[in-house]
């Protein structure tokens, strides 16, 4: 016991500066208790020891591509730990607003020269990119959801691992050109201005879809854009017709006609290829290549897999199709070729579907798992931007999520409101059929006489 007061009295000698021989220990304890008032905060501002703690230095700013600062965010290894923070804000100036980037070349087809081999990118399309693609694939995982919840019926076709083709299509053309595809029409429908809910509500058969519910996942339509067309093929010589109006109207504009590498065997593909040839319609041929029509791959079914090519004499380019600026460039090199009124061109863009042919399609009895995470780890066409943008410092970790977050927002709302937006009803079958309203005088007809066509 005196060993313990010993320890003790000489601990509060050390702590208080007195001398243990003149003290006994409870008049050190008593000295103890004044040195902490003195020495001490008042007690309207003591706070925890770890809330005390001093916030870790910030990371060095370091010069970035463009002469831009780079200031990497600060996060701790457990967010949850007291004391953990995260930085996120940054000041515009500290991204890089504008960079150039290396980019695939072409291959070409009876064209001295191609699309360009660098391709300038700035910070506000990078983001917009970035935001299309990444919404695209958002919501076409939600349909494949919805699908498998049997609140989507029918064929349903999606697009997800293809989305650099219509995100760089759409950079490429402008507002008032004309596109048409084939029923894999999703991300089309997106890029041509039709919002997630409308294309959504379109799925599952709602009043509120873009067709008011009676088109489905092949028939979406929107200003200058013709659908979604469910036979294989045919909307190539719809899409030469469009561009014969715009040659005849004189009015600058294109037509995009897009087609499988499974369309692109149809012979009236040729017969298309070979008016738009003879009479230099404006018309942008693109074939889709995702290397497998249904379940057959394109070494199988095609003697010749240069679909570029295939237009004999149209000239053609083979594009990267997973690359949104490979697709941007070449597709406005082929609107220039059009509007300067050299007729037709075709585009084959080589791209990958992760999904199946069709929700019907498990999509791994033709492929393997191992091919398809393949091209997922090397080839994504949203990790391959996200790259560049934040490897030149032209966006933030901590803005892309903040992105990500209001995308699955926005597909949640949209995936809400498909699923109890009304089904459209009867009276609604025979309208928006015609412009205006023509007698239905049709023999057999006369029960679907009284109904009126309203557009």
């Amino acid at each position: 016991m005196k060993t313990m007061l010993a320890i003790i009295s000489n601990a509060l000698c050390r702590i208080t500066g007195r001398s243990a021989g003149e003290q006994t220990v409870s008049e050190l304890l008593i000295g103890l208790s004044e040195y902490v008032n003195l020495t001490s905060p008042p007690a309207a501002v003591l706070v925890p020891p770890q809330a005390r703690r001093l916030p870790p230095k910030p990371p060095p700013v370091r010069p970035a591509a463009g002469g831009a600062a780079q200031l990497v965010s600060s996060r701790t290894d457990r967010p949850d730990r007291p004391g953990a923070r995260v930085v996120a804000s940054r000041s515009l100036s500290d991204f890089t607003p504008q960079a150039t980037f290396d980019i695939k070349k072409c291959d070409v087809h009876r064209l001295e020269a191609g699309p360009p081999v660098k391709a300038e990118l700035t910070r506000e399309q990078g983001l917009q990119y970035y935001r299309t693609m990444q919404m695209v694939r958002r919501m076409e995982l939600k349909a494949d959801q919805l699908y498998k919840q049997k609140i989507i019926r029918g064929f349903c076709h999606l697009y997800d691992g293809q989305e650099a083709c219509a995100a760089g299509i759409e950079a490429a053309i402008n507002p008032s050109d004309h596109l048409i595809t084939a029923y894999r029409a999703h991300g089309y429908t997106y890029t041509r201005g039709v919002s997630v809910r409308e294309i959504l509500a379109e799925l599952t058969g709602r009043i509120g879809g873009v067709a008011k519910g009676k088109g489905g996942s092949m028939h979406m339509y929107a200003p200058h854009f013709y659908g979604g067309n469910g036979i294989v093929g045919a909307q190539v010589p719809l899409g030469a017709g469009i561009a014969l109006a715009c040659q005849y109207q004189g009015n600058n504009q294109i037509c995009v006609a897009l087609y499988g590498d499974g369309a692109a065997n149809q012979g009236q593909l040729f017969e298309s290829f070979n008016m738009a040839a003879l009479w230099k319609l404006p018309c942008v041929f693109i074939c889709e290549n995702n290397k497998y029509g249904m379940g057959t791959s394109v070494e199988r079914a095609s003697a010749s897999t240069d679909y570029y090519k295939r237009g004999d004499f149209i000239p053609g380019l083979r594009v990267d199709g997973m690359d949104v600026l490979c697709v941007r460039e070449a597709a406005r090199f082929a609107a220039d070729h059009c509007r300067a009124g050299k007729g037709p061109i075709i585009m084959e863009l080589q791209t990958y579907r992760y999904h199946g042919h069709s929700m019907s399609d498990p999509g791994v009895s033709y492929r393997t798992r191992e091919e398809i995470q393949e091209v997922r780890s090397k080839s994504d066409p949203i990790s391959l931007l996200k790259e560049r943008l934040l490897s030149n410092n032209m966006a933030s970790v901590e803005e892309l999520k903040e992105i990500d977050i209001q995308i699955r927002k926005e597909v949640e709302e949209a995936a809400q409101f498909a699923t109890s937006d009304p089904e459209p009803p009867l009276e609604e079958l025979c309208n928006h059929i015609f412009s205006n309203n023509p007698p239905l005088e049709v023999r057999g007809t006369n029960p679907w006489s009284k109904l009126k066509s309203i557009s």
